[in-house]
């Protein structure tokens, strides 16, 4: 399952789910399609992921989700990636691994932006720190990132287990 938290400013409007494979290639189409359709689609302007890989190794194409849904894509973490020990797992243990390292390859360079380790498209990186620290309220993580990420821990575990 994968869970989106939907603010307008700091305010939770919606929370959108759906489903991906765990490794597979499907990640991309169904966040398209969860945001495509949801009533808060014309209202959107960023999309947030937190990660680029989605249920292990289910790569978004970040380039091709902006292209789609024609909104800013910002993939945002806490730590930097060990980016060779990523593309060894992807293809050497990894169905279609090689694909899926064209895609992180594709998203372009992790920055440090506010804090953070940040992939973006259709921003830059000044829009791309204003947003951060704006919607960094309770964490240094954005807080629709942070409130998805406990929703989605506790439907699936019952609770959610930690602060993110």
């Amino acid at each position: 399952m994968i869970v989106g938290a939907v603010y307008s400013g700091i305010r939770l409007e919606g929370v959108l789910t759906g489903r991906v494979r765990r490794d597979g290639v499907n990640a991309t189409r169904q966040i398209s399609r969860m945001v495509a359709r949801s009533r808060f689609f014309d209202h959107l302007q960023v999309i947030l992921l937190q990660g680029i890989a989605l249920a292990g190794f289910n790569v978004v194409d970040i380039g091709a989700l902006h292209k789609q849904l024609g909104r800013a894509v910002m993939v945002v973490v806490r730590r930097l990636p060990d980016q060779e020990a990523v593309r060894r797992a992807l293809i050497e243990k990894v169905p279609g691994g090689s694909r899926k390292w064209r895609l992180v390859e594709q998203a372009g360079p992790i920055e440090p932006i506010a804090g953070l380790y940040v992939q973006r498209v259709g921003l830059d990186a000044d829009d791309a720190a204003g947003l951060i620290r704006r919607l960094a309220i309770n964490s240094d993580v954005p807080e629709p990132l942070r409130t998805a990420h406990m929703i989605a821990s506790g439907v699936t575990l019952g609770e959610s287990r930690h602060r993110v």
